[in-house]
Parts: C-alpha cells; structure tokens; sequence
C-alpha cells in the first residue's frame, strides 16, 4: 500500500471510464463536489453518501496542555476536525473475501479505453 491516488490521478480514473473522456468537465465536477462537501461541513452540516459514507465534524473542546520540553501548563484551543465513518457498501467490498489492492476498485472495465492502474501505469482493457 505505498501508493497514493491524488486529485489529478482520480480524475483521469474518471475521465477513462466516460466516453468521451473529457477531463476538463470531470476536473470541475470532482473539484464542485468536494467544495460542496467542505462547505456543508464549514457550516457544521452533516454529509451523507450512500452506500460510501459519512463526513462530520467533530469539535474538540479547549483544555489546558503541558509543553513536554518544559512542563509548563499550555492553553490548547478548541478545534473542529473533519472525521468520514464508512458505509456498509465500501466495508463490504473492502473486506470481501480477503481481497486487498486494486482488483476490487473497478469492477468493469470500459471497453475501448485506457485504464489507469493502482500506481499510475497505463494499461489496455
């Protein structure tokens, strides 16, 4: 598990699976999602997909610290931290059968098209 899949890579995932693949509209629609997403939260919204999960917002209370270094008593703010609960759907296929890695991501395969596989190399379908 040493690879990441960023925002760019996610698209063009995306933009393989669409025919055409026109990565510019799929950009702007993943980019629109997620701002609504991080809006919803600023606004202490809960965001609920079904069948992948949940986004909250969590707030954790103010409290009075110690700096390790020199013991001193330090004021630690309140903060609001983001926090996604799974749903029932993505636990199931995460844990089906023991499979781990990328065989259980795209179930099918677009014919005629690129795909992109877990690190990033371009394979046939």
């Amino acid at each position: 598990m040493d690879s990441v899949v960023i925002k760019s890579l996610l698209v063009l995932r995306i933009a393989a699976q669409s025919s055409p693949p026109i990565r510019r509209y799929i950009e702007k629609a993943v980019n629109a999602m997620l701002d609504e997403i991080v809006a919803a939260m600023a606004c202490g919204d809960r965001v609920e997909l079904r069948d992948f999960g949940t986004f909250v917002v969590k707030v954790r209370k103010a409290r009075v610290g110690r700096n390790p270094k020199t013991g001193a008593q330090v004021h630690v703010p309140a903060k609001v931290r983001p926090a996604f609960k799974p749903g029932k759907e993505i636990r199931k296929r995460l844990n089906a059968d023991g499979q781990t890695g990328c065989a259980i991501a795209i179930s099918k395969p677009v014919p005629h098209t690129k795909m992109i596989d877990c690190v990033g190399r371009k394979q046939s379908a």
